[in-house]
């Protein structure tokens, strides 16, 4: 069974007759030094797509936590790492594990590619009552790539890591004192990174005199990191990321589309299909998703005399299996070729893009009117639905017009400033409130059905009554949006 934990750690380089500072200074309580001997296999790809992607996937043995581990990224200093007992497995790791890497190797074997052995000396940092703020580990690490040919090498490197009780201030102040000592911050992320050679891919960053292909190409980056590090969250049903992984999707998406004068639209044309098709397959759990907090929310917001009969029940019995099925064919959909296909077919775009000739151009002088582009669109959509009589289907319209202009202007952003950035906020109040208005009418139709049964359905038809009302307060509030929306400028 695995089990998942999430950490925050920084490494330093520590020359070999470094001395570490008095830890006592830092909490007031510094308990070790503990000695642990530890052995680990790091496993990958011949051409180390986990590495490259921030991944590491190894065995260990000695310590209080060995076994499998596979560690992910999860935001800056952090990573979650899900582990496995040690087993019998020894060649390969378990599929619990190999099958949350599936976006990164597609088919391609995992194979050892380095043993790293480590003598650490470990001391841990509380405070007064106990509590564990953070461990000190001084490692000495002897290792050898693994292969056609090998290679040795050995290194002294620091770690610390948070505990329960500590912060990020925490970690600032150890390594002020760690620098005071003549040990600085590493530039490799990992043992296996130093030992091969291999640093995380890195997203480009946008100055001033970035391009407009610089500056769509660095989102394009982004999005695709976003949806390769959602994979595994959402092969482990995890909270919001079926949210996450397809709004990754929609975004670049919405990038290739909007920016389609810069990344030759032509060219993507079809990888904007695929993009569709994956936020489709993603969409049916995260509708499901949706509707069950939705009703969930407006039960509990009820007053209790008007919840009749067991509705809680009720829901979790129509929902639970719906959302079974949905995630099984949603992880059914990310081991298949197609999908595989789509991520190959995202590398190519980012190794090779296909650029036109705008996309030379400074970003401050392109960008904007594509944007604008946008936001006529959007301007085209609301007046539609706003004219419209039986306006469900024209305000949907003008929901998707709206996010692809918050998604237009936070590609333009870190070009543009604060006025990308006051557009997008604005875009995103339309787009969450046209977001209400069509979840409601989502909710209707399964809201009749729910009060249909054999059971009681009157505290169904009030929570149909409270969608109406909603629909009709989102209609109303959207043309004050809109003129707000109507003032905000490139």
């Amino acid at each position: 069974m695995a089990t998942s934990v999430t950490e925050t750690e920084r490494k330093y380089e520590a020359p070999s007759d470094a001395s570490l500072p008095d830890l006592t200074e830092i909490t007031g309580v510094a308990t070790g030094p503990e000695e642990f001997d530890l052995e680990a296999t790091y496993f990958d790809t011949d051409d180390y797509r986990l590495a490259r992607a921030g991944v590491t996937l190894r065995r260990r043995v000695g310590g209080d936590d060995e076994g499998w581990h596979l560690k992910l990224p999860a935001g800056e200093d952090s990573r979650q790492e899900v582990r496995v007992p040690l087993g019998r497995a020894v060649k390969q790791p378990p599929k619990d594990l190999s099958s949350l890497v599936r976006a990164h190797t597609r088919g391609s074997d995992l194979t050892p590619v380095a043993e790293i052995r480590t003598n650490r000396r470990r001391w841990q940092l509380t405070n007064g009552n106990g509590q564990l703020l953070a461990e000190v580990v001084d490692d000495v690490v002897t290792a050898q790539t693994m292969g056609s040919s090998t290679t040795t090498t050995s290194w002294r490197e620091i770690e610390v890591e948070l505990g329960e009780g500590g912060d990020r201030e925490l970690l600032d102040t150890v390594e002020r004192h760690l620098g005071d000592a003549g040990i600085h911050p590493s530039s490799s992320k990992s043992k296996l990174s130093q030992v091969i050679g291999v640093k995380r891919d890195a997203i480009p960053t946008i100055g001033k005199k970035s391009t407009a292909g610089d500056v769509v190409l660095a989102y394009l980056h982004e999005q695709r990191a976003a949806l390769q590090n959602q994979d595994p969250r959402v092969r482990r049903n995890e909270d919001d990321a079926v949210h996450q992984m397809r709004v990754a999707t929609r975004r670049m998406r919405s990038a290739l589309q909007a920016f389609g004068k810069i990344v030759d639209r032509e060219a993507t044309r079809s990888l904007t299909d695929e993009l569709k098709w994956l936020a489709g397959v993603l969409g049916t759990s995260r509708d499901l998703e949706v509707l069950r907090a939705r009703f969930e929310d407006g039960l509990h917001a009820l007053p209790p005399e008007l919840v009749l009969g067991d509705v809680a029940a009720r829901l979790t019995r129509h929902f639970a299996p719906l959302e079974a099925k949905a995630h099984k064919d949603s992880v059914a959909a990310l081991d298949g070729e197609r999908y595989f296909t789509l991520l190959n077919s995202i590398d190519a775009l980012l190794a090779s893009p296909p650029l036109t000739k705008l996309a030379s151009g400074k970003a401050k002088d392109v960008l904007p009117k594509l944007v604008e582009k946008s936001r006529h669109r959007l301007d085209v959509r609301v007046e539609a639905a706003l004219a419209a009589n039986n306006n469900d289907e024209p305000l949907h319209e003008a929901r998707k017009a709206a996010k692809r202009l918050r998604y237009s202007a936070e590609v333009a952003e870190p070009a543009l400033g604060k006025h990308a950035k006051a557009l997008r906020k604005r875009a995103k109040d339309v787009q969450t409130l046209l977001g209400d208005h069509q979840d409601s009418v989502v909710a209707r139709p399964v809201l009749l059905d729910l009060g249909r049964g054999d059971e009681n359905g009157f505290t169904f038809g009030l929570l149909y009554g409270q969608e109406v009302e909603l629909a009709h307060k989102t209609e109303a509030a959207l043309p004050a949006l809109w003129r707000k929306l109507s003032k905000e400028h490139l």
